[in-house]
Parts: structure tokens; C-alpha cells; sequence
């Protein structure tokens, strides 16, 4: 059989906790009138805050760049006071959800197991899940790192079984995460290519699950850890609130 390999990158943007009304139009307006036929190649998202979802389907409907939410409940529906549903994400035309942030983890006591669930919930509901992995600087030191990383995707695997060729996969070294350290594009490709080999005994086409490198990406290293041959986009964390820098990273991927 034929195997189907990734033919668009992935450029996404993580704006955690942060935008406003004027200033999330300012940067969209830009982000906007930067794509063009030369980045039709690259499929864009940003992921926002979730008051700013129906302000974002707004201003992008129609447009060549998708959105989406930074979390999503476990849960469908119910007495589960201040999460918000995959359900709910929908009806604003969320197209990605990021599930398992090293910060949800971390801050939220986020296990596996929860991760898995929201990423089947999302998936239940047409989104598509961005399924964050990596290890913290103590795991590295150790040698952990490949035995953290399948951990974390294996949970996932088991809860939505043969919908895992359906999600995005973001490997995102917790050390490397806002501290303006990066992974060297080596170091992020043997990571990337310990977790395409695991999808490959998961599902029939590996190579059509892309695997997104996060943990301060940016412009002037992105064109290197893109030209691995197992790094499929980028999760973008504070170079996304920037329109330029953004941009030139969206323009690296073509």
C-alpha cells in the first residue's frame, strides 16, 4: 500500500492568556494581509482565549486562517462549572483544540488519562486535537525522554483507538517553553521520529499524522527545525502575537 505523507505544514498559534478586543483585531487584520498565494502551501491557525472564539470566527470566516480553542472539558455536558465543551467549541467553527499543554499538566494536575478523554471528545465533535507531549529538563538530564513522550501519546492511543491518524501531535520539551531556549533541529527530529514510529504501530499511515515542534519557535530558528524530515509545523507560543515574526515563520513552512 501506498503510503500518504504529509503534503501542507502546520503553523499554529498559542496565545495563551493574553489578547484583547482591539488588540486581537490588530493582529488578525495583519495576520490576514499577510497570507497570499505563496502561503496557500501552509495551513494557519491561531488558538485563542475562548471569550475571543466568536470574535475570531467573525473577523476569519471565509478566510485562509482557521482557529481554534487552548483547552476543552473532559466531560460533554453537565454540572461542570466553567469548562467549556467540545460541543460548545463547534458552534464557533473551531477547527483545532490544543489538549495536554505542559502548563494544563502542570498547573491543572492534567493527567494522561485527561488528555486522552478531551482529545476523544474533540474528536467526537469534528475537532481536531492538538495532543501536546514532552519531558521536563530533569526528565531529559535522566534519559527519560523517549520513555515520557510515548507515555503521554500511548494514553491517547488507547482512549480513541484507530482516530488517532485524526490528530495533530505537538512536541513541546517543557524546558524549551517560554524560556527562549529551543531544541537544536537534531535533538527535535530524533524526538519527532521516536514518536512517528510509534504512530506507525498505531496506524497504517504514520507519515499523514503530522507532528508539530513547540518550545520557542520563532523566526530565526524556524527554517531549520522545519527542514527535519519528521517535523510537520509548528506550535508557536509568543512569536504568534507578533503579525511579522508570525508571518515569517508561516513563510518558512512553504
Amino acid at each position: 500500500m501506498e503510503t500518504t505523507t504529509v503534503t501542507h505544514k502546520l503553523i499554529a498559534g498559542n496565545w495563551k492568556m493574553n489578547g484583547s478586543l482591539a488588540g486581537n483585531e490588530a493582529l488578525l487584520q495583519a495576520i490576514l494581509a499577510g497570507l497570499d498565494a505563496d502561503t496557500a502551501a501552509v495551513d494557519v491557525a491561531v488558538c485563542v482565549p475562548a471569550p475571543y472564539l466568536a470574535q475570531v470566527q467573525a473577523l476569519c470566516t471565509g478566510s485562509p486562517l482557521a482557529w481554534g480553542a487552548q483547552d476543552v472539558s473532559e466531560h460533554e455536558a453537565g454540572a461542570y462549572t466553567g469548562e467549556v465543551s467540545a460541543a460548545m467549541l463547534r458552534d464557533f467553527g473551531c477547527r483545532y483544540v490544543i489538549v495536554g499543554h505542559s502548563e494544563r499538566r502542570r498547573d491543572h494536575g492534567e493527567s494522561d488519562e485527561a488528555v486522552a478523554r478531551k482529545a476523544q471528545r474533540a474528536l467526537a465533535c469534528g475537532i481536531t486535537p492538538i495532543v501536546c507531549v514532552g519531558e521536563t529538563e530533569v526528565q531529559r538530564e535522566a534519559g527519560q525522554t523517549e520513555a515520557v513522550v510515548k507515555r503521554q501519546l500511548a494514553a491517547v492511543i488507547h482512549t480513541v483507538g484507530h482516530c488517532v491518524s485524526e490528530i495533530v501531535v505537538a512536541y513541546e520539551p517543557v524546558w524549551a517553553i517560554g524560556t527562549g531556549r529551543t531544541a537544536t533541529p537534531e535533538q527535535a527530529q530524533t524526538v519527532h521520529a521516536v514518536l512517528r514510529a510509534q504512530l506507525g504501530a498505531a496506524v497504517p499511515e504514520p507519515r499523514r499524522v503530522r507532528i508539530l515542534y513547540g518550545g520557542s519557535m520563532n523566526a530565526g530558528n524556524a527554517a531549520a527545525l522545519l527542514a527535519q524530515p519528521d517535523i510537520d509545523g509548528g506550535l508557536i507560543g509568543g512569536a504568534s502575537l507578533k503579525a511579522e515574526e508570525f508571518l515569517r515563520i508561516v513563510r518558512a513552512a512553504v
